[in-house]
């Protein structure tokens, strides 16, 4: 479909809680290429949702992770090892704060909140990598996570998710240069405004979505299979020369002043 072979490569993808997930779009153009899909869920509630969505991939399997958990890690690792081996392909969509952490004042966020937005969210890209290290250096790999341009600029009603997506981009570049010796690339997609279910957890986002496609440079919002082709480049071998990279999908939206 896209001109790129997937086959005999296996990709962990973590973060998807619904068909409009942007992780799960990831994983559907990983599939279509011909990947072979491992999905995690992160709570009993979304197990059958998640498992409804694997089986419409080829050879795809589901197993349960909550990342605060290191023992769920070690045990979805686990699982890679026995049945396929190794892993060439991580995809990191996990993001989770406290919704009273995203309203109000930023300066009023209380410590638990902030450690947890942090934790979940950009800590987890680290240490699930780590975890998996032994996997995805067997052949080389390509980890992507996803980001939101919040990571350097201030946006109103995100707030503390700010603060992890920032942590997030700086872990992916420190990632990026002690893993490349290995023959691991690591990169973030910053997708703009999409409607997904941790979209809508964001006060105002329905004004974000008109105001992005109104002045954005393509003049629309963009759509979450362009996020999902985006991440096959950038896990594919078409971009075996790219790392430590930041890729904005987002109509242009980054680059304005005003």
């Amino acid at each position: 479909m896209y001109n790129i072979d997937m086959r005999g490569k296996h990709a962990l993808v973590m973060g998807v809680a619904n068909h409009r997930s942007l992780a799960w779009a990831i994983a559907e153009c990983l599939s279509k290429a011909g990947a072979r899909i491992c999905l995690t869920y992160a709570h009993e509630r979304l197990k059958g949702t998640v498992e409804e969505l694997a089986a419409t991939l080829p050879h795809a399997f589901v197993t349960e992770c909550d990342v605060t958990k290191d023992y769920e890690i070690d045990e979805v690792a686990k699982k890679i090892a026995g049945r396929w081996g190794s892993l060439e392909m991580l995809v990191h969509g996990i993001a989770f704060a406290r919704k009273e952490d995203l309203e109000g004042s930023f300066l009023k966020t209380p410590r638990e909140g902030f450690q947890l937005a942090l934790d979940v969210s950009a800590y987890s890209f680290i240490n699930v990598t780590n975890r998996m290290l032994p996997l995805l250096e067997k052949n080389g790999a390509s980890v992507i996570t996803l980001s939101y341009l919040a990571a350097n600029r201030a946006i109103p009603n995100y707030n503390v998710m700010g603060s992890a997506k920032a942590v997030l981009e700086q872990a992916t570049r420190q990632m990026a240069y002690e893993l490349g010796p290995k023959g691991i690339r690591v990169n973030a997609l910053s997708a703009g405004p999409v409607n997904t279910l941790a979209a809508r957890g964001i006060r105002g986002f329905t004004d974000m979505l008109k105001e992005h496609s109104g002045a954005a440079p393509l003049e629309r919002n963009i759509t979450k299979e362009e996020v999902g082709t985006s991440g096959l480049f950038l896990l594919s071998d078409l971009a075996s020369g790219i790392t430590g990279t930041t890729l904005y999908v987002d109509a242009g939206w980054h680059i304005l002043g005003m």
